[in-house]
């Protein structure tokens, strides 16, 4: 009886294995049924990338269908639309086509919040699902460039600083002088804790001179959401440094007894506003006057002949510039004024021998010409009667003279 007993407990336990075991392999087999890429009833849909504010279409179809519907669901496993039937009131979503083996749906300006994992359905036995990813993509804002704020002297160094926020996933930055693209330091990325984006942030240090005065630094920001050049911001960067200054005479030509000047011109940042004007070896004519980056002489003399010097000052540092003076006779001229009296002479001179070439061949072909015409008509002078002047026209007579008729 004991041993009949655990045969009868024995058997039940035995079936309870092969009854789980069977399940599992029932679920294994069901499995692979669902998601075989040979069922023709099994749906294909495909990952999606858009911008936020953007449109994104999830299209779900089927080879075959057998009268059953298709069916897309939201992250929230929210149905979205049914066939043709609309199921969640949400005026972005809407049916693009539907028909027995295709469901396609538009969702307009995408959120952040859009993005996820949504799961296409079809109702047949067992029902089939396929899912579709959207990655939103968060758009950065454009780039804000700090520091500035103040003009770096010349050899000195300034630390800029770019920052973007707004992107998913982190943009990247870049920086440029101009054309040039420079090497800044790393971008550091921070999320934000309002939504799930990022805010890059990147330095850039530089060492200066007058060259970079003016200079049109750039931070330029690369994400897929934009195209290259969309977010870029640049500003000039100002550089102090002292005037260099060149000395610029009236004219080429200073005679004696004339009026002349000469002009300081300096170039610096700031502007010189402070000129200084001096004679070397020497001090200023009587009949000399400075006046500010101007200095004037009333009447030019052989005395004022010598090397002016002209001191800038912009308040960063001093700039000096010489010239010298070589006062003319008050005949002489300038070699400007020579080289077009040579030039319009040689010019004279070739216009004059083209007229005489052209008279000369024109003489020529006028009495070719008549020697031409005379010849043509010979033989049909003397002629008693039509057809001798045709025949004396052709052949001529032997004893017959030529005429020729010259035109002078």
């Amino acid at each position: 009886m004991r041993a009949r007993a655990r045969v009868n407990m024995a058997f039940p336990a035995f079936s309870l294995s092969a009854l789980i075991a069977l399940t599992l392999l029932a679920a294994s087999v069901q499995s692979n049924y669902m998601y075989d890429e040979e069922d023709p009833f099994q749906p294909v849909t495909s990952d999606e990338t858009v911008a936020v504010g953007g449109t994104v279409t999830l299209t779900c179809h089927v080879a075959e269908s057998d009268n059953s519907s298709l069916q897309w669901s939201n992250t929230a496993q929210q149905t979205l639309y049914f066939g043709e039937k609309r199921a969640l009131r949400d005026n972005r979503i809407q049916l693009h086509k539907s028909t027995p083996t295709e469901l396609s749906i538009t969702i307009s300006d995408v959120q952040l919040s859009d993005d996820g994992e949504y799961t296409c359905s079809i109702f047949t036995m067992p029902v089939r699902t396929a899912r579709a990813t959207v990655t939103v993509l968060g758009v950065p804002g454009k780039p804000v460039i700090t520091g500035f704020e103040d003009a770096v002297p010349e050899g000195g160094s300034v630390t800029l600083t770019c920052s973007s926020t707004g992107s998913k996933p982190p943009a990247e930055l870049h920086w440029y002088r101009g054309a040039e693209k420079l090497k800044g330091g790393p971008n550091v990325v921070e999320s934000n804790h309002i939504e799930p984006t990022y805010t890059v942030t990147s330095e850039l240090k530089l060492s200066v001179t007058r060259d970079d005065n003016n200079a049109m630094i750039a931070c330029a920001v690369d994400h897929p959401s934009i195209s290259n050049g969309d977010k870029r911001t640049e500003q000039p960067l100002s550089v102090l440094f002292s005037p260099s200054v060149k000395i610029m005479p009236e004219n080429d030509l200073p005679r004696e007894g004339e009026k002349f000047y000469l002009q300081c011109v300096g170039y610096g940042n700031p502007e010189p506003t402070s000129f200084t004007w001096q004679k070397k070896d020497g001090e200023l004519p009587p009949q000399v006057k400075a006046d500010g980056a101007f200095l004037r002489f009333e009447a030019l003399n052989k005395s004022d002949n010598g090397a002016y010097l002209c001191q800038a000052d912009n308040g960063i540092g001093l700039g000096d510039g010489y010239y010298t003076l070589h006062v003319q006779d008050p005949t002489a001229m300038s070699t400007s004024s020579v080289d077009h009296a040579v030039i319009g002479g040689v010019v004279a001179v070739i216009v004059f021998i083209m007229l005489c070439l052209l008279i000369v061949f024109g003489r020529y072909l006028i009495r070719h010409k008549g020697t031409y015409l005379t010849h043509e008509a010979k033989g049909s002078d003397d002629a008693p009667d039509a057809d001798t002047a045709i025949i004396n026209a052709e052949g001529g007579h032997s004893g017959a003279e030529d005429k020729k008729e010259y035109f002078i």
